[in-house]
């Protein structure tokens, strides 16, 4: 039996090794490309629902980027408290802002997806760059960045939505790790030519795009999946394309209590089981062997059996997803985060199975 099991234990080792240093060093020993300069007319969509105070913070900083020929389309999503009053103020002093007013819906209540959908189809160029309410650009050529992207052929292009850094705190410390963690696994897969997802904190496609699948039609009823879900339709290895330049980044406002953290979680995980096959194949096969290499690490010490083979795979396992992940982590600025890799990872993979289990019973019903 302890044989059996050390030999799983070898397989498991194993398959983590051909997805950190086969699979995730695409991205991570990646050098980001010299694109030539873009002077496409951009849509830079934004759509919030209770957001006045980040609304008042952050649309002055949208408005000094240093681009020839873009528009800012504010989406109120039938807010309830000063958001509209805000938006109506900035759209008043800049003839680059365009409104849209969102009333509740009863077939749409709580859905981002419908909202957005109203507000792509007013938008003034083909061109849609997203980032939510409670997000900044890191510098004054985001759009620039991230516009260069955009070919013939790319229409698809996929930015990092990083969270702001709080000192002491090792809840954003986790949230800063996975949201890295993530951006490492989508974007390497989309260098493999098999995109799955990215994040609407920063995310732009061109609008044909999205009415060649009909928009959000397919997954129009769950309440999130609005970026990921949308991604996870369209995108092939033809018409997608990453950018991960520190001057492309948009930084939003992290979640500061682990009930609001949970919360957001168990919302995001709701939109995995609608990925396609070998997507939700090869993100399950990762979490298998994520949580099986920790066990069976536990079990096989505890009996001591082969004790040094199997702490010398430990060590080695830990060697070469610290290299990957580490590389990742300083292309992303995100590199203090390293320091806590496996107390986090032990969190993270413990946590996912937690909010598995809960939405068994319950899921989150709309996104704010």
């Amino acid at each position: 039996m302890f044989s059996i099991t050390f030999y799983f234990f070898i397989v498991v080792v194993a398959i983590q090794f051909f997805y950190y240093v086969i699979v995730f060093r695409c991205f991570a020993f990646s050098k980001p490309e010299k694109k030539t300069a873009n002077n496409l007319s951009v849509s830079v969509i934004v759509c919030a629902k209770n957001e006045h105070e980040n609304l008042q913070k952050y649309i002055p900083i949208l408005l000094e980027q240093e681009y020839a020929n873009f528009e800012i389309v504010l989406i109120d999503d039938a807010s309830r408290d000063d958001s509209l009053e805000v938006m109506e103020e900035f759209e008043k002093q800049n003839s680059n802002i365009k409104l849209i007013k969102v009333e509740n819906n009863e077939a749409f209540w709580g859905n981002k997806k419908f909202a957005l959908t109203l507000g792509i189809k007013a938008a003034k160029f083909d061109n849609l760059l997203f980032i939510d309410a409670d997000c900044y650009p890191n510098s004054k050529n985001w759009i620039q960045e991230m516009s260069n992207e955009f070919t013939n052929d790319k229409k698809i292009i996929l930015g990092y939505g990083a969270y702001k850094k709080i000192k002491g705190s090792f809840l954003n410390k986790i949230i800063r790790f996975e949201t890295m963690f993530v951006a490492t696994q989508y974007f390497s897969w989309a260098k493999l030519g098999k995109p799955y997802m990215g994040v609407g904190r920063n995310l732009a496609y061109n609008r044909k795009e999205f009415y060649q699948v009909n928009g959000f039609n397919s997954h129009m009823k769950l309440r999130s999946g609005d970026d990921d879900l949308f991604i996870n339709e369209v995108s092939n290895f033809d018409n997608t394309s990453i950018c991960f330049s520190p001057e492309s980044f948009t930084y939003s406002e992290p979640k500061t209590n682990f009930k609001e953290w949970v919360f957001q979680k168990r919302r995001h995980i709701t939109t995995a089981s609608y990925y396609k096959f070998f997507d939700k194949m090869q993100l399950s096969l990762f979490y298998f062997t994520q949580i099986s290499f920790i066990l069976l690490s536990i079990y096989l010490m505890i009996f001591e059996f082969q004790w040094i083979i199997v702490l010398v795979i430990i060590a080695f396992r830990y060697l070469f997803t610290c290299i990957v992940i580490g590389y990742s982590a300083s292309k992303l600025k995100e590199k203090d985060v390293m320091y806590w890799f496996p107390v986090i990872e032990l969190t993270l993979v413990f946590s996912q199975l937690c909010f598995f289990v809960l939405n068994l019973f319950s899921k989150p019903v709309h996104w704010k």
